[in-house]
């Protein structure tokens, strides 16, 4: 198997939606909305697109990661421009063999290169942290809500990028979803049944 990556352009947008939902349906909720998001990131200032990428498996798409602007606002108001990544995808018939790592580390570099801070994620720890993720408390970073939370976490892109910034974070509206806009959103897709599960998120 040789894994390609290059940047994601306005053909495969359909294309990477449907992985998306494949590969979150009944994960954290019923269904799932992260294609959603996916879509709607992708018309906002926040996006990148300079690092928006997909996977491919010689013509096939097999995995996504995508980059949105985010900001840590602190105490003073003053505002600090990081990074928020995802949704990330693989599909699940080529998940477990170093894609979804091949797509962080590239991205990773890309945005180094940019000249980014640092990104921002909620996500597994111990996984994370193999890209040298840490807790976003080690730099006084915080939930919008004032968390500390172990998924929650904060890369440096370069020694000392984040050592200045502090405060609450704050992902881009586009996050945000109705779910009279999601269910419109769906009518696009074919349908699949939604289940409860006992490892789905208790909100």
């Amino acid at each position: 198997m040789d894994i390609s990556i290059r940047l994601e352009n306005k053909n495969d947008y359909k294309a990477v939606e449907h992985i998306t939902r494949e590969v979150f349906w009944d994960v954290y909720k019923p269904g799932c909305d992260e294609h959603f998001v996916l879509h709607k990131i992708r018309k906002v200032p926040a996006f990148v697109k300079e690092l928006d990428f997909v996977a491919c498996d010689k013509d096939t798409i097999v995995g996504n990661i995508i980059y949105s602007r985010a900001k840590v606002l602190n105490e003073e108001n003053e505002e600090f421009e990081v990074l928020c990544m995802g949704p990330s995808t693989v599909l699940p018939s080529y998940q477990k063999q170093g894609i979804g790592a091949l797509l962080m580390k590239y991205s990773i570099e890309k945005a180094n290169n940019l000249g980014y801070k640092g990104i921002i994620i909620f996500g597994n720890p111990d996984y994370y942290h193999l890209f040298g993720f840490v807790s976003a408390k080690d730099y006084n970073i915080q939930t919008s809500w004032g968390d500390d939370l172990d998924e929650f976490m904060a890369l440096e892109l370069y020694h000392g990028s984040l050592r200045d910034i502090s405060g609450k974070f704050y992902e881009d509206e586009v996050f945000k979803i109705e779910n009279d806009e999601l269910e419109d959103f769906e009518k696009q897709f074919p349908f699949k049944e939604k289940h409860v599960t006992d490892t789905q998120l208790k909100l």
